[in-house]
């Protein structure tokens, strides 16, 4: 496989107004670009046309060196499952289920297993066994990566991820990201208001006025 993981080349999209045209974007792997933007620029719709959520007005994403919106619907779950990581601000765990039975639905699902030294980064070993009802929110959201990363994806899309924690929990989630893409041959999307954050990326975009810059 080449170095490219993603290309995506005249991406265009509105909804009851423009939201940005003509962006063409490149992730290869070891890389990581963040994207910042005022609220409503287009940052998480962006993130979602990339991931194969929302199909563009105009416009085509080559991801893993696949048409993406020639895929059928099975096609498309199996790169979901297999290949991408996806982090939310709100973490979608099970509430009433411990830890660690939450990593293993996503590694069982994807055919991998827990890697110990991602919990141990974290700082979130010795969580495993408590429910995640019991934890606070922070603790949670570091669970929710934990359980994107037993995954072992290939790309890592990754919107608002530390926008509910303090600043030293947020490089510590940042600094974990960034190692897994670089021994994991992998790469990120990051999506964020912070631009401390952004800035830890490879390289940082701004999306406005409907383009999409770097800076």
């Amino acid at each position: 496989m080449s170095k490219t993981l993603l290309t995506a080349t005249n991406i265009s999209h509105a909804f009851d107004y423009p939201l940005f045209s003509s962006i063409n974007f490149t992730l290869n792997k070891k890389e990581s670009i963040s994207i910042v933007g005022r609220s409503g620029s287009g940052k998480s719709t962006l993130l979602h046309i990339f991931s194969s959520f929302i199909k563009p007005n105009e416009g085509t994403v080559e991801l893993l060196e696949k048409n993406l919106y020639s895929l059928n619907e099975n096609e498309l779950e199996k790169i979901r499952r297999y290949d991408l990581g996806i982090i939310f601000q709100a973490h979608y765990l099970f509430k009433g289920m411990k830890a660690i039975e939450n990593l293993e639905i996503a590694a069982l699902l994807s055919n991998e297993s827990i890697d110990d030294k991602i919990l141990k980064h974290l700082e979130i070993e010795e969580l495993m066994e408590q429910k995640i009802g019991e934890l606070s929110g922070g603790q949670q959201q570091r669970i929710s990566i934990a359980r994107v990363l037993s995954k072992k994806p290939k790309i890592i899309f990754a919107d608002e991820p530390t926008g509910n924690l303090d600043k030293e929990t947020a490089k510590l989630v940042m600094d974990v990201l960034l190692e897994y893409t670089e021994s994991h041959n992998a790469a990120m999307i990051l999506v964020t208001h912070d631009e401390e954050m952004a800035k830890l990326c490879n390289k940082s975009f701004r999306l406005e006025n409907q383009a999409l810059k770097e800076f």
